[in-house]
């Protein structure tokens, strides 16, 4: 038996299992989030460019890819609890180093380290959840495991934004607040969370991922698909606290959070539809609804439309759960136990690729032309994408319902 198949705990003690894990696994992504509202609060206190902002978004990315692309099996080799458990403890490391003195270096070190509990969390959270259910339900085990997912990182944006307004020191109270939840999670999993059913070995040489080859032409649509939901994330993201403050002339936190909570919380919306279709179907219709967000957020910008921010960020959010349900039901579900690991962090590796790219190209870009223009830029390039993704997976699944043709 793998260290992976004897995660799954007596039935009995199953819920808590699920309970504590899908728990951890919110906490450590709400971390990835709570700086988002405040990146303006930075850009004041230490003259922080557009562009200096956009890569401290964007940065964290690079420790989830780097924690994904080359301990993705790590789970798979020496069980889930233990890397849940190192995902959680580099979330508390991540909150302890944003209550030190801000400064880049430090904002840098801390956004990477908090993406590498989130690459570890990533995989092999989506992977332990989905473990803990019984074969008829490991569809609805994928789906609790994404919205713990999004849900932690809608309530990271959305605490940190409303904390910043309402509670004393801006930069301090929201990781307090997360480091005591870390805390809280890192126990939860100690105390609950089942132990591999036999020892790993923990073996120091780096892997490279691997998808199986039956599954790739599902993976790399499903990858381009959610993907393409991550990326418009990244451009809305990564401008709305410096857009709201310095084009709309709204300086509270808390609109700044709840806008990129609208996004993550549509996407919590998205996964509850994506599971009344079949997996092309909601891949389909969740490209069709990126085209339409990345339109939106055009306009958005184009016009300084708070109404149309809000709009684009809530349509970005289905569309994207659309397309990550599906994504996931093709993929990580489609493997045996030993491999989902692996799977998952390749999936996910390819997510937060593409999340970062185009933030940082809009901060790159707005140094030359502007904010606005280049947000603008960037979200007509990912609307094409996602049109051309959506007619790739339209003309593969109309080439299944008729194989003869």
């Amino acid at each position: 038996m793998s260290s992976t198949s004897a995660f799954a705990p007596p039935h009995d003690e199953n819920r808590r299992a699920v309970v504590c894990t899908a728990f951890a696994f919110a906490v450590t992504m709400m971390g990835t989030t709570i700086p988002t509202p405040l990146y303006s609060i930075y850009s004041a206190t230490l003259a922080f460019t557009p562009f200096t902002v956009t890569v401290l978004f964007a940065v964290y990315a690079i420790g989830v890819v780097a924690a994904l692309s080359l301990f993705g099996r790590l789970s798979d080799d020496l069980g889930r609890r233990p890397v849940l458990m190192l995902a959680v403890g580099l979330a508390v490391l991540s909150a302890a180093l944003f209550l030190l003195p801000p400064s880049l270096p430090l904002l840098i070190t801390a956004r990477v380290v908090s993406g590498l509990g989130a690459g570890f969390m990533s995989g092999t959270g989506t992977a332990a959840v989905i473990d803990l259910a019984p074969p008829a339900r490991k569809a609805a085990a994928g789906t609790i495991a994404v919205a713990a997912n999004v849900g932690g990182l809608a309530l990271g944006t959305l605490v940190a934004g409303v904390l910043a307004d309402l509670a004393p020191l801006p930069l301090t109270t929201p990781y307090v607040v997360h480091l005591v939840l870390s805390v809280l999670a890192f126990a939860g999993l100690w105390a609950w969370a089942p132990a591999p059913g036999r020892r790993g070995t923990l073996r120091l040489r780096l892997r490279r991922l691997r998808v199986p080859r039956e599954i790739r032409g599902a993976f790399v649509r499903a990858v381009l698909a959610a993907g393409t939901g991550f990326a418009v994330t990244g451009v809305l993201t990564s401008v709305t606290a410096l857009f709201l403050a310095k084009d709309l002339h709204l300086a509270g936190h808390t609109l700044a959070g709840f806008v990129v909570f609208l996004t993550f919380a549509g996407m919590a919306a998205g996964q509850v539809l994506a599971r009344a279709m079949r997996p092309p179907t909601a891949l389909i219709t969740g490209c069709a609804g990126l085209v339409a967000a990345a339109a939106i957020l055009a306009a958005a910008l184009a016009f300084a439309a708070l109404g149309a921010l809000i709009a684009a960020a809530l349509v970005l959010g289905v569309a994207g759960g659309l397309c990550l349900n599906a994504g996931l039901a093709t993929t990580v579900g489609q493997v045996p136990s030993e491999r989902r690991g692996e799977v998952s962090s390749s999936f996910f590796a390819g997510l937060y690729v593409m999340l970062a790219v185009p933030a940082i190209g809009v901060g790159t870009l707005a140094g030359a032309i502007g904010l606005r223009p280049a947000g603008i830029s960037f979200a007509a390039a990912v609307a094409v994408l996602a049109a051309v993704v959506g007619l790739v997976e339209l003309r593969s699944a109309r080439r299944h319902a008729h194989p003869a043709r």
